[in-house]
């Protein structure tokens, strides 16, 4: 019963339109009224518990730091390398998008915040070469979600604070995935571009791309600095946000020079903002947690799924098919702050490594930006690059295929991070 209280308020408070912190917050209203247990300062005081944690300071930082990436001209620089490498392939400009999106993920760490920058820069240039409109902005939302996985992931910081597990260990753990998603795309593409009449760039010859190469090595140092400074234990995952973010505005503003002092301010004010937005969520989450825990929702759940307890393989595969369900109708961050504090006790009980399971967690949630009705990556590239929704939702089946057929990989072979991850460590 407690199970379709939480449930029913949930659907009721999306389909009336409210915001889903309010109703997270009336979901924790709804389970307090049921337990007979109302108490308004618990409420208070779980949402500033849930966002008073030290680890939790990554997100504005990996936030703010994608801001200065796109203002300070990084993310364009990494643009050009990716072009002069794979522009004068047929269908060239799709490879650089992927390349791109897979070099800014380990920016960054924001699928809209790359996902915006890639569909800015080169949309225009693919309609101009006569690209599908709906082919090419699929495949660029279909590169962004890469973000969430590749470290630095602020969903890998979120999980890893809830279910208390090496960040880390997430992080490593996440970086095969990841290459594995871009891998998939490029599969996809070559499929989808076959026979097409694309425009294609000049030939860069040797010295152009080491030329271009030289002009983007201090952004794509970034990368190399935060994740080997996170293998080798010489920071935290928040200290690598905080370098993340002084770097990235040293290097706009001193070495390319195009962060000035406003678009600088510009960045702290967008970053202030998103990074209220998801602080906020995680803090009526927390509310939501609290009170599912009390209620035992997570044991209820257990017995519901019982059958399914003696083959972690079959319920990891049951929770991604939840996910994806779910990621048609929620976004991302509230999904994943919604269900964690119910998957999170089902992997421990079966015996699942939490940090294999938190991956293959991510992906699952980070598909459903490509999925309508949200799909709020679609929603970003179709404005961003001002192609039609509708042809972008059929243009990214494909690679969200693609991708879907990476998570079943990972859900029937775990050894695809398992092994790595402990050769890593």
């Amino acid at each position: 019963m407690t199970f379709v209280v939480f449930l029913s308020v949930l659907i009721l408070g999306i389909v009336l339109g409210l915001p889903i912190a309010w109703a997270l917050i009336a979901c924790g209203i709804a389970l307090m009224l049921h337990l007979d247990y109302f108490n308004a300062q618990i409420i208070a005081q779980n949402m500033i518990l849930g966002t008073d944690n030290f680890i939790l300071l990554a997100i504005p930082f990996f936030i703010l730091a994608g801001e200065l990436m796109n203002r300070g001209g990084l993310s364009r620089r990494i643009i050009e390398v990716a072009m002069a490498a794979f522009g004068h392939l047929r269908g060239g400009l799709g490879y650089v998008a992927i390349c791109a999106s897979l070099i800014m993920a380990s920016l960054s760490g924001s699928a809209i915040a790359d996902s915006a920058a890639l569909a800015a820069i080169l949309i225009p240039m693919m309609k101009l070469g006569g690209y599908p409109e709906g082919s090419s902005g699929g495949l660029l939302a279909a590169g962004g979600v890469i973000a969430p996985v590749i470290p630095p992931s602020i969903a890998l910081v979120v999980f890893g604070a809830i279910a208390n597990v090496s960040i880390s260990g997430l992080f490593m753990a996440a970086i095969v995935p990841g290459i594995l998603m871009a891998g998939s795309l490029v599969l996809a593409w070559r499929f989808v571009s076959r026979g097409g009449a694309f425009q294609t760039l000049e030939r860069k010859s040797r010295a152009e791309i080491l030329q271009a190469l030289w002009k983007a090595l201090p952004a794509l140092v970034l990368p190399v600095v935060v994740i080997g400074g996170l293998r080798v234990g010489v920071f935290t995952p928040t200290e690598a946000a905080v370098i993340a973010a002084v770097y990235a505005a040293l290097v706009g503003a001193f070495v390319y020079g195009e962060l000035t002092l406003k678009s600088f301010y510009e960045g702290l004010v967008e970053a202030g903002k998103t990074s209220a937005v998801v602080m906020f969520l995680i803090g009526t989450s927390m509310v939501s947690a609290w009170l599912i825990t009390i209620a035992n929702l997570p044991t209820q759940v257990i017995a519901f799924l019982q059958p399914f307890m003696d083959s972690p393989q079959m319920l990891v595969g049951m929770i991604v098919l939840l996910t994806l369900l779910l990621g048609m109708v929620l976004d991302f961050t509230p999904l994943s702050l919604i269900l964690m504090p119910i998957v999170i006790p089902l992997g421990k009980a079966a015996g699942i490594d939490l940090i294999y399971f938190g991956v293959v967690f991510t992906i699952a949630g980070a598909l459903g930006m490509l999925t309508p009705p949200v799909g709020n990556v679609l929603n970003v590239v179709a404005g961003v690059g001002r192609v039609r929704l509708d042809r972008i939702m059929v243009g990214v089946l494909p690679f969200l295929f693609a991708e879907i057929a990476v998570l079943l990989l990972l859900v029937l072979f775990p050894q695809i991070i398992t092994v790595p991850l402990g050769l890593l460590r």
